[in-house]
């Protein structure tokens, strides 16, 4: 049997920063989230939220050095900065 936590919407919104549970209903209709239903309700699982922030967040240096090739997050800076 699988003991992983599950939240409801109104958890899975206070998980994701206090949002609005609303919010959470609109991202599992899209697919952004998964769902699991347990009888009539929707529970979101605690892996699920993970994926979903790490999906939303991804790992900064890969970020940076995609963005340059250079993967110094001076060399972003100066970017910045030429733009202006």
């Amino acid at each position: 049997m699988n003991s992983e936590k599950l939240y409801s919407v109104e958890d899975a919104a206070a998980f994701l920063g206090g949002i609005s549970k609303w919010t959470v209903h609109a991202w599992l209709a899209k697919g952004k989230l998964r769902r699991t239903k347990v009888g009539s309700r929707t529970m979101i699982r605690q892996s699920d939220l993970q994926a979903f922030l790490a999906s939303c967040n991804p790992e900064p240096a890969a970020h940076v050095q995609g963005a340059r090739g250079t993967g110094s997050a001076s060399g972003n800076m100066v970017a910045l900065e030429d733009r202006r």
